[in-house]
């Protein structure tokens, strides 16, 4: 059973992999590779159950805060920038 929930959380990886490659846009893609790293976090958390070493759960965590952190950094980017100047409210209304 774990097995094929493990084969399923891989082909939706994939199809957000192609979701990433093909996006239209930019923001399409960075939803597209957030969504690919919440699905490695969800293979990996499936893996170590089925090896039976809970201490994979540990590295699951650890990786979703890290591709949290990564997909803020990469949207703020692309809205302001540059990652230490702070966005402006009143810059876009004249």
């Amino acid at each position: 059973m774990y097995v094929a929930a493990a084969a399923g959380i891989i082909l939706s990886m994939v199809l957000a992999m192609l979701r990433a490659l093909l996006g239209p846009t930019v923001y399409d893609r960075v939803l597209a590779l957030n969504m690919f790293g919440t699905k490695t976090v969800l293979l990996i958390a499936v893996l170590g159950f089925l090896d039976g070493r809970p201490d994979f759960l540990d590295l699951a965590i650890v990786y979703a805060l890290i591709n949290f952190i990564g997909t803020i950094a990469v949207l703020k980017l692309f809205e302001v920038g540059d990652l230490g100047r702070a966005s402006d409210p009143g810059e876009g209304s004249a």
